[in-house]
C-alpha cells in the first residue's frame, strides 16, 4: 500500500437511519428500526459504541420523519435520572447517564428518501473537508472491523469499504467489488482474514450472473470528503435513489481499498436475522447468557429440535 503519512485522523462518523424499515413492518411503522431493541439496548446504541471504541466521537445521524425516538434515546431524561437516583438504582442511573455522555451526537434531516447516497450528501456541511466513516446501522460488528479500516486509510489516505465473501445470490442485495489483492497472490484465491486489496471495481446489487467476485461491501465505509462531489454527479437510478456505490465508483482512479474479513458481523435488517443478532448478543452477555443457554438447550430438548 502506498503510504500516506498526511493522512487526516478520522473523527466524525455518519449513521443514516431515514430508511422506512419495509423489512420489519409492521412493528417499523412507528417505531424506528434501529431502536428495536437487541436484548436491552436499541441497535443503533451498539453501532455508536463501536465508533467510540475506535476512537471517533463526532457522530452525524441522518433521520427522517418519525425517527423523534433516536434523537429521544440520546439526549438527557432528567425526570428519569431523578427518579433512579431517589430510589437508590446508581448502577442503572450511571447506564442511563453514559448513554449521553458517550460521543458528541448531531442530526440532521433527509428531506426525502433518495438513498445512501443522498443521505450521506446530507451529512457534508458537518463533516466538511475531513475523512469520515459510514457506518449502517442494520450492521452489528462484534470484532474491530472499523479500527482495522481506519488504520489502512491511516495509511493510504483513501477511502477504505468493509468487503465479506458471500454467495452470488446474496451478493446481489449489496454492492459488490471485484478486487487486486496487495500481496501478490492471483485474484482468485482466498484473501486472508484482514487482508487489505485494492478495489477495481464496485457495483451495487448486480445480478448474480454479472456479479465481478463473491465479495460484498457491507455496512462500514471510510470516506474521503472527495466524495461528495462524486455524489453530486451520481446519475439517480431505480426510483430515483442516488447510490454511494456509484460515486465511489468515481472514485477508483485516485485509489479505493478494501479490508476483508468474515467473523463478528450481525445483520439486524430483517426478521430472521434480528432474531439471530438477539440470540447470539444475549448467549454472550455475562448477566442472562448462562441462563438463556440453558433455556436454549431445554427448548432443544423439549421440541426435539
Amino acid at each position: 500500500m502506498a503510504g500516506n503519512a498526511g493522512a487526516k485522523r478520522v473523527r466524525k462518523a455518519v449513521l443514516p437511519v431515514a430508511g422506512l424499515g419495509t423489512r420489519l413492518l409492521p412493528v417499523t411503522k412507528a417505531l424506528p428500526k434501529v431502536m428495536l431493541p437487541i436484548v436491552d439496548k436499541p441497535a443503533i446504541q451498539y453501532v455508536i459504541e463501536e465508533a467510540v471504541r475506535a476512537g471517533i466521537d463526532d457522530i452525524v445521524i441522518v433521520t427522517g420523519r418519525g425517527k423523534n425516538a433516536v434523537e429521544d434515546h440520546f439526549d438527557r431524561a432528567v425526570e428519569l435520572e431523578l427518579e433512579l437516583e431517589a430510589r437508590g438504582k446508581h448502577d442503572v442511573l450511571k447506564q442511563v447517564r453514559e448513554i449521553t455522555d458517550m460521543a458528541t451526537i448531531h442530526y440532521v434531516r433527509q428531506s426525502e428518501p433518495k438513498g445512501l447516497g443522498h443521505a450521506v450528501w446530507t451529512a457534508r456541511q458537518h463533516v466538511g473537508d475531513e475523512p469520515f466513516a459510514v457506518l449502517l446501522p442494520d450492521d452489528i460488528m462484534q470484532t474491530p472491523v472499523l479500527e482495522a479500516m481506519l488504520d489502512a486509510h491511516a495509511e493510504t489516505g483513501r477511502p477504505v469499504l468493509a468487503l465479506l465473501e458471500m454467495t452470488l445470490e446474496e451478493v446481489s442485495r449489496y454492492g459488490c467489488a471485484a478486487v487486486e489483492p496487495l500481496d501478490g497472490r492471483p485474484a482468485g484465491e482466498a484473501r486472508p482474514e484482514g487482508s487489505i486489496v485494492r478495489v477495481r471495481e464496485v457495483v451495487e446489487k448486480p445480478d448474480p450472473c454479472e456479479a465481478p467476485s463473491n465479495l460484498a461491501v457491507i455496512g462500514r465505509y471510510v470516506l474521503t470528503p472527495d466524495v461528495f462531489e462524486a455524489i453530486e454527479r451520481v446519475v439517480p437510478g431505480k426510483g430515483g435513489e442516488i447510490q454511494l456505490t456509484d460515486a465511489i465508483a468515481m472514485l477508483l482512479g485516485d485509489g479505493v481499498y478494501g479490508y476483508c474479513f468474515s467473523e463478528g458481523r450481525l445483520d439486524t435488517g430483517n426478521p430472521l436475522d434480528y432474531l439471530r443478532a438477539t440470540v447470539e448478543v444475549a448467549i454472550q452477555r455475562e448477566d442472562v447468557g448462562p441462563d438463556f443457554r440453558v433455556f436454549l438447550r431445554e427448548l432443544v430438548q423439549r421440541e426435539g429440535f
